[in-house]
C-alpha cells in the first residue's frame, strides 16, 4: 500500500490546480468569445493599433494555427495569434492580442523582469535538458554528487517559472490599461477582459507552483 506523505499531497493539489487553471483560462475565452468588443475591431486589428499607439513600427503580427497559442517572439519582433483571435472581433480575442502587445512594449522599454527572462533562455534550455540525466544517473549509481547537480540544474527551470510570473502580470496589466484608453473595449467590457487574462494568468501560478513543489 502506498504511503501518501505531505510532500505527495501538495503535488498532487498542485498539479490539479494546474488542470483546473488549464480549464478554467479556456472556459473564459470561450464565454468571452461570444462577445464582441464595441469597438468591432479584430485582435490583429486591435494589436496594430496598440502597437503604433506606443510608437512600435517594426513588430509584426502574424497568424499561427491553434488556440490559445499566441505569442510574442522578441527575437523575430513578431507577434503570433492563435486563428481565433488573430480574426475574432470578441472581447476574448482583442485581450489576448493586447496582452501579447504588452510583451512587445516590454521589450521595447526593456522592462527589467523581461531582459532577465530573456537572458535565462539558454541557460534554462540547457539545464532543463541534462537534469533529467543527471537525476536519473544520480538514482541508479546512488551518486548523490550527481543528484545535488540535477537539483541544481532543474532550480533554474523553477527560476525561469518564477520569473515569469511579473513578466505576464505586468503585460496584463499594461493590456488592460491601454485597451480602455484606446477605445479598443468599453469601461463595462473590462470585467470580461480581467476575466479572460486573470484566467490566463493562473496557469502561470500554477505551472511555477507544479515546478518548485
Amino acid at each position: 500500500m502506498y504511503v501518501y506523505t505531505p510532500w505527495t499531497i501538495l503535488i498532487l493539489a498542485a498539479f490539479g490546480l494546474a488542470m483546473w487553471a488549464q480549464f478554467r483560462v479556456q472556459g473564459a475565452f470561450h464565454a468571452h468569445s461570444r462577445e464582441r468588443a464595441s469597438s468591432g475591431l479584430t485582435g490583429a486589428e486591435a494589436a496594430r493599433e496598440m502597437l503604433y499607439a506606443n510608437g512600435i513600427t517594426d513588430v509584426r503580427i502574424e497568424p499561427v494555427p491553434g488556440t490559445l497559442t499566441d505569442h510574442y517572439d522578441p527575437v523575430a519582433k513578431v507577434i503570433r495569434l492563435s486563428e481565433p483571435v488573430y480574426g475574432g472581433r470578441s472581447i476574448s480575442a482583442v485581450s489576448v492580442a493586447c496582452h501579447e502587445v504588452g510583451h512587445a512594449i516590454q521589450h521595447k522599454v526593456r522592462y527589467p523582469m523581461l531582459v532577465f527572462r530573456h537572458a535565462m533562455v539558454p541557460v534554462t534550455q540547457f539545464a532543463s535538458g541534462i537534469a533529467p540525466l543527471l537525476l536519473l544517473a544520480g538514482f541508479f549509481f546512488k551518486l548523490s554528487g550527481l543528484l545535488l547537480l540535477g537539483i541544481i540544474a532543474f532550480s533554474f527551470a523553477v527560476l525561469f517559472h518564477v520569473v515569469t510570473l511579473p513578466v505576464e502580470f505586468d503585460a496584463s496589466r499594461r493590456a488592460k490599461e491601454q485597451m480602455v484608453r484606446l477605445g479598443i473595449i468599453s469601461a463595462a467590457e473590462k470585467r470580461g477582459a480581467d476575466r479572460v487574462l486573470g484566467a490566463a494568468a493562473l496557469t502561470y501560478v500554477a505551472a511555477t507552483l507544479v515546478a518548485v513543489l
